[in-house]
């Protein structure tokens, strides 16, 4: 019984020191800790999520099985509306059908705090924030356009710089959208995207004939065009963006001129309705306010 005793005390005390001495001596080393810091995984799923995460989820999972239940689940115009937009994130359409379902309800709930007409400014406000997002979006969509558009006649004296020095398209549209990633980051999208398509394995035309549909805008469009006829016919590349270019430039100053004709008449709206009243009312007030001063005079 001794025996045993003195066993059992003798493993507790081997057990309790190699627990005690278990950190020590199972430690890595620095380079393995190094190694084993380099190739630690950081995925999403491995870090802490928190409520505005986990609310912004629940958010995007009801707007989805809305959508699917409504059948709205395959709505191809709001999700070309979007990547026009250039937001291409798969949980976009999400984030809007949630904004559409959302918005309703908080401007019905703000209308029932207006104690006079509450009816009237519930509904009012919740068609108000039904309608924000669309008008949002086509406001963004617009303003991506309209900078597309400024940008393109730089793009084309960049390639066809890049194309003369020896570089095949595809290389001086990735060159060209580098450069011009700081000032013009939209036409760098564009040109990036054209070349993701390339690579997973579209053809060249079919991937310019995207990035036309994406833009939607008429000069993107003819210089697809133009890009599809210098490939079917083997036009020199060079030459037909010269061409293209001028022709851009061009353009851009014909629709400057136009604007600079149109600023004549409408500025007519405001010289009429601010200008020359404020100028009758300091022209005339004076006299006005004698010839009164003066009749009282004579009663």
């Amino acid at each position: 019984m001794t025996l045993i005793f003195y066993f059992a005390l003798t493993l507790t005390v081997f057990l309790i020191l190699a627990l005690l001495l278990a950190p020590v001596i199972l430690r890595p080393s620095l380079a393995a800790r190094r190694i084993l810091g380099m190739v630690q995984s950081t995925r999403a799923d491995q870090r802490m999520i928190g409520n505005k995460e986990r609310w912004q989820a629940a958010m995007l999972s009801l707007s989805r099985n809305m959508r699917a239940r409504f059948g709205f689940a395959g709505d191809e115009k709001i999700r070309q509306q979007l990547l026009n937009a250039g937001i291409k994130s798969g949980k976009s359409i999400d984030a809007y059908f949630a904004s559409r379902l959302i918005g309703p309800l908080i401007g019905l709930v703000s209308g029932s705090f207006i104690h006079n007409n509450t009816i009237f400014w519930a509904l009012t406000l919740a068609a108000v924030f039904y309608l924000a997002p669309d008008t949002w979006l086509k406001i963004k969509v617009k303003k991506r356009r309209e900078r597309i558009r400024r940008s393109l006649p730089d793009a084309l004296d960049l390639l066809v710089i890049c194309v003369d020095a020896g570089l095949g398209l595809d290389q001086a549209m990735l060159r060209v959208g580098r450069e011009l990633a700081i000032s013009h980051p939209e036409i760098n999208q564009e040109f990036l995207q054209v070349n993701l398509e390339q690579l997973a394995g579209k053809h060249r035309l079919e991937a310019w004939r995207s990035a036309a549909e994406r833009t939607q805008i008429p000069e993107f469009s003819l210089f697809v065009a133009m890009l599809t006829q210098a490939d079917r016919f083997g036009t020199p590349i060079v030459r037909a963006l010269s061409r293209f270019a001028d022709e851009i430039r061009l353009k851009k100053k014909q629709r400057a001129e136009e604007m600079a004709a149109k600023t004549k008449i409408k500025i007519l709206f405001p010289l009429v309705l601010f200008i020359f009243p404020t100028i009758f009312i300091v022209l005339l007030a004076p006299a006005i306010l004698n010839i009164m001063h003066n009749l009282q005079a004579f009663r």
